[in-house]
């Protein structure tokens, strides 16, 4: 099933799909698998073999099903794209992926406001991975210029035994605005989840993260890894927590904080917590600022400081 709506929403969508690497044919493409949303409305849709999405269109968003069954292996990612190309507006996302045993999936999400001003984009998504699956969910967001936007994403996943989850989200284009992550995985036995989470702060930024990884199966493993530059007066809070449940789980904190400038602000809080005895849980977390001697280097070769800065951060959240 195949449905493209080429409206001047579309075009905006697309355009801020390709300054963040994405490739517009794929909306073009018969054998790919993909969403687009803007505001409530279903912009753009394609369904393949293997895959069942039912989607819903509400008054301040979409609700969206989608269905893996047992013994299913995509060979393509499936896009989803999300925005909003007005001003101001509520977008929610209410999500719920069941991926059967057996399976193997990947996901590519953009989310688009590129000209947010006062704008609420809500996520609520719960993953469901059976046994034996893999299943990766990298999501990109661009932001405009002034930050005017609320990201609000809450997310509950449980991974299934022998199965693994990785996610990445990463905001570095245009300015965060507030942005408030609440994130739970529950794995199962021998199973393994891998957050990353990459965002850069600017100006009036509020970011706060609450990452929560429950190994409750025996040989589960999982990792929390967060990387926030926060630049002028932008400020992160970061709580980073792995609990060892299952018989020789093993898991980790990594949290990592760049501040530049006078007025930006960072906090991290690692929490590891067992209660096995044959579990084993680990931390780190460092917050900085950016190598004086690296941006002199950049500067002697050309670049203005603000210039060097941003490279240096963009290669640490690459």
């Amino acid at each position: 099933m195949r449905k493209v709506d080429y409206s001047g929403e579309f075009e905006a969508i697309v355009e801020t799909l390709e300054k963040v690497g994405g490739d517009r044919s794929v909306f073009e493409d018969g054998d790919a698998s993909f969403l687009v949303v803007s505001g409530n409305r279903v912009l753009a849709r394609n369904v393949t073999a293997g895959l069942a999405v039912e989607v819903e269109e509400n008054e301040d968003g979409v609700s969206v099903d989608l269905t893996v069954q047992d013994d299913v292996v995509l060979p393509r990612p499936v896009h989803l794209c999300f925005g909003i190309v007005h001003k101001t507006g509520i977008q929610r996302i209410r999500s719920r992926y069941i991926i059967g045993d057996n399976s193997k999936i990947s996901f590519i999400a953009h989310c688009s406001f590129p000209n947010a001003e006062d704008i609420v984009h809500a996520m609520d998504a719960e993953i469901v991975i059976g046994e034996h699956s893999r299943v990766r969910y990298n999501e990109v967001h661009f932001h405009g210029p002034e930050g005017g936007i609320s990201v609000l994403p809450e997310g509950r996943i449980s991974v299934g035994t022998n199965s693994s989850y990785f996610s990445e989200f990463k905001l570095v284009d245009g300015a965060v605005g507030i942005f408030d992550m609440n994130y739970t995985v529950d794995v199962g036995d021998y199973g393994v989840t891998e957050l990353v989470t990459k965002l850069y702060g600017k100006k009036n930024d509020r970011i706060k993260i609450k990452e929560s990884i429950h190994l409750n199966g025996i040989h589960s493993r999982g990792i929390a890894k967060t990387r926030i530059v926060n630049k002028e007066s932008s400020t992160s809070e970061v709580l980073g927590e792995v609990i060892g449940n299952g018989s020789y789980s093993r898991g980790h904190v990594d949290c990592t904080e760049i501040i530049e400038g006078n007025d930006a602000a960072a906090s991290a809080v690692p929490l590891v917590k067992v209660t096995n005895p044959l579990a084993k849980v680990t931390h780190e977390a460092a917050i900085g600022s950016v190598d004086k001697n690296q941006v002199e280097t950049l500067m002697a070769r050309g670049l203005d400081e603000n210039e060097a800065i941003d490279t240096i951060v963009k290669g640490i959240l690459k």
